[in-house]
C-alpha cells in the first residue's frame, strides 16, 4: 500500500513539467517573430485586463524648427505630422510638453523659445485636424538626466480620456 500514495504524489510533478514546457514553448514562439510579438503581448495583456500604455512620441526640436526660431521647417512639419498620425483620429487627450531647453540666441531667450515652439506644435496639430479641446500644453519640464543639456525635446503623449 505504500507504493500507491508515492505514485500519486509523483503525478503532480509530471503535470507541472508539462506546464513548464508548454509555457517555455509559448514564449520561445513569441520571441522568434519580433513583428508579431508586440501584437501578441498586447492581446494577452488586454485579455487579462492590463492597461494600455499611452502612445508617446519624442521629437528633437532642433530638427523640427528653424535655428533659434519657433517656425517649423518643411521637414519638421512632415516629421511632426507623421509622429502625431496615430493619435490624431482618436478621442483621447493629447498632451504636448517641452523637455529641456534649446539655447535661444535670436529673438527669444531659452524659456520663451520653448514655450513658443509648444504653441507652434499645437497650432500645427489643430490645422491638421486635431480638435483644440483635445490638446493640453503641459509646459516645460526639466530633463531627467543631464545627457543632453541645451537640447529641447517635444513630447507628444496620448492620455486616457479621463486625464483632463
Amino acid at each position: 500500500m505504500s507504493a500507491q500514495p508515492r505514485q500519486n504524489r509523483a503525478r503532480w510533478a509530471l503535470s507541472f513539467a508539462d506546464l513548464c514546457l508548454l509555457l517555455l514553448a509559448f514564449f520561445a514562439l513569441l520571441q522568434s517573430n519580433q513583428t508579431t510579438r508586440e501584437t501578441a503581448l498586447a492581446g494577452i495583456g488586454s485579455y487579462f485586463g492590463a492597461f494600455e500604455a499611452p502612445r508617446q512620441a519624442d521629437l528633437v526640436a532642433q530638427e523640427l524648427f528653424e535655428p533659434g526660431e519657433a517656425l517649423l521647417n518643411p521637414a519638421g512639419r512632415a516629421a511632426l505630422l507623421k509622429a502625431a498620425e496615430p493619435i490624431m483620429h482618436e478621442n483621447k487627450i493629447v498632451r504636448i510638453q517641452s523637455i529641456g531647453l534649446d539655447s535661444g540666441d535670436h529673438r527669444f531667450d531659452a524659456w520663451d523659445l520653448a514655450a513658443a515652439r509648444l504653441g507652434a506644435v499645437a497650432r500645427t496639430l489643430v490645422a491638421a485636424g486635431v480638435p483644440g479641446k483635445r490638446l493640453r500644453i503641459a509646459g516645460l519640464a526639466e530633463r531627467a538626466d543631464d545627457s543632453a543639456p541645451g537640447k529641447q525635446t517635444i513630447r507628444i503623449t496620448e492620455l486616457a480620456e479621463t486625464d483632463r
